[in-house]
C-alpha cells in the first residue's frame, strides 16, 4: 500500500497526472464479465426454441397459469429460460428482454399462422407441402411488407395445443374488433314490414332457438377436442386426416 501511495504522490507531484484522472481510470476499469452485460446480444434460433419452450412449459403449469399473473409468470419464464442447460456460459437475460422477444415471436409467428391458413385454403390440386409454404411466405411479404424470418419458431408453435388455443382467441378477439359498416336506412316497404312482423318469435320459437344454440355450441366443443387431438397427434398424418385437420381450422377461425 505504501509503494502505491508513493507512487501517485510521484506522478500528481510531477504533473503527471491528476488525482482526478486517476480516480475516472480506476473506476471505469471492468471486468469481461461486467462489459459483456451491457453488450447488446441477438437472439438466435436456440434462444427463441428455449423461449418459446419456457413460456410453453410455464404456461401449462395449471398452478402458475391459474393463480400467479403477470410478473410472476414472466418471473418464472426467465429462470426457466436461463437455467437452461443449452446456455450453459451465456450471459443472463433479463426478464424485460425476454417479455419483449416473446412479444415479437407471438405476433409474426400469429400473423403467418393466418398466412399459411390463406394458403392452405388455396391450395391447388397437385402442390404439396413446400409449395403451400412457398405461397404463406409470399402472401406474408405481401401483406407486411417484410419476410418472414421465424419458421423456427412457427413449427415449434403450430402443433402446440396450448398456444393453438390462444392464437384462435386472438384472431377472433380481431375480428370482433374490425367495425362493420352500417346499412344506409331505407323506408320500409310493404313487403318488409311484412316480413318483419313473420320474423317476431313466440315462446315456443325462442325455446327452439335455445335448444338449437345449445346443439350448435355442443358441436363446436365437440370439432375442438376433435383439433386438438389431431394437433397432437404425431405426423405425418394420412391424407384423411390432414384434410380434416385443414378444414376444422378452417371452419374455427371463419
Amino acid at each position: 500500500m505504501e509503494s502505491s501511495s508513493s507512487f501517485v504522490n510521484l506522478l500528481t507531484s510531477q504533473g503527471a497526472v491528476d488525482l482526478d484522472s486517476l480516480e475516472t481510470l480506476a473506476f471505469s476499469t471492468q471486468s469481461p464479465q461486467e462489459a459483456s452485460v451491457k453488450e447488446r446480444r441477438n437472439w438466435t434460433v436456440k434462444d427463441d426454441l428455449v423461449l418459446i419452450g419456457a413460456w410453453l412449459n410455464t404456461s401449462k403449469d395449471s398452478i402458475v397459469s391459474n393463480e400467479q399473473k403477470g410478473a410472476a409468470f414472466w418471473k418464472r419464464i426467465v429462470e426457466y429460460y436461463n437455467s437452461s442447460p443449452l446456455l450453459v456460459g451465456m450471459v443472463p437475460r433479463e426478464l424485460g428482454q425476454c417479455k419483449q422477444r416473446w412479444a415479437r415471436i407471438n405476433d409474426l409467428v400469429c400473423k403467418f399462422a393466418g398466412c399459411y391458413d390463406t394458403a392452405l385454403r388455396e391450395q391447388r390440386s397437385g402442390q404439396n407441402d413446400n409449395d403451400v409454404m412457398k405461397a404463406a411466405l409470399d402472401i406474408f411479404n405481401s401483406d407486411h411488407n417484410m419476410k418472414f424470418n421465424l419458421e423456427h419458431a412457427w413449427r415449434e408453435l403450430r402443433h402446440d395445443v396450448k398456444w393453438c388455443s390462444t392464437y384462435m382467441e386472438k384472431d377472433k378477439d380481431k375480428r370482433k374488433a374490425t367495425p362493420v359498416p352500417e346499412p344506409e336506412e331505407r323506408p320500409v316497404g310493404v313487403k318488409a314490414a311484412k316480413a318483419a312482423g313473420k320474423r317476431h318469435k313466440t315462446g315456443k320459437d325462442e325455446e327452439l332457438s335455445k335448444l338449437e344454440g345449445l346443439m350448435e355450441l355442443k358441436k363446436q366443443i365437440s370439432k375442438q377436442s376433435l383439433l386438438e387431438s389431431l394437433l397432437t397427434k404425431p405426423e405425418p398424418l394420412n391424407e384423411m386426416e390432414l384434410a380434416l385437420k385443414t378444414k376444422l381450422l378452417s371452419e374455427l377461425l371463419s
